[in-house]
């Protein structure tokens, strides 16, 4: 299995929002600066996150875009599905034709190994990450950076 940074920026995204929840609307521009994302690549992300309803968008003023779900219901396996990552460490994709059409040696290893990583990912919900301090510090430091950047010297 290989997590793409789509994945990452994915999970990313919809870890500030949830950091975020009782905030109101967040808009994309603020994610992205906070976490270094382009502006553009957050848009496709969101438009995929809101076709499968992990997340709603608000426009107008004071617009932006809110968890569909409480952040204790949704994964971080929800999150990478949606966004088209393959939680599969087969060399055939789960298809079974590894070896010249055939399963290969090691293709029950691998399925096995995909099928604890989705069930570990799909484990962790977003309050949990929420709830850890290490990621509250780290959020901490990027709210006060971006707000060091935006104020005039």
């Amino acid at each position: 299995m290989k997590l793409t940074t789509k994945g990452r920026y994915a999970v990313t995204a919809m870890l500030d929002l949830a950091l975020h929840y009782d905030q109101g609307a967040v808009t994309l521009a603020d994610i992205a600066r906070r976490q270094g994302i382009s502006l553009s690549y957050l848009e496709q992300l969101f438009a995929r996150l809101r076709r499968h309803g992990l997340v709603d968008s608000t426009r107008g003023p004071g617009g932006g875009y809110n968890l569909a779900k409480g952040p204790e219901q949704i994964s971080i396996a929800q999150i990478i599905v949606v966004i088209n990552e393959n939680i599969d460490a087969t060399r055939c994709g789960g298809e079974r034709n590894c070896d010249d059409d055939e399963t290969c040696l090691t293709h029950s290893l691998w399925e096995k190994l995909s099928e604890r990583i989705y069930e570990f990912l799909d484990g962790i919900t977003l309050a949990d990450l929420v709830a850890r301090e290490r990621v509250r510090d780290v959020a901490q430091r990027q709210e006060d950076r971006t707000q060091q950047a935006v104020l005039p010297r």
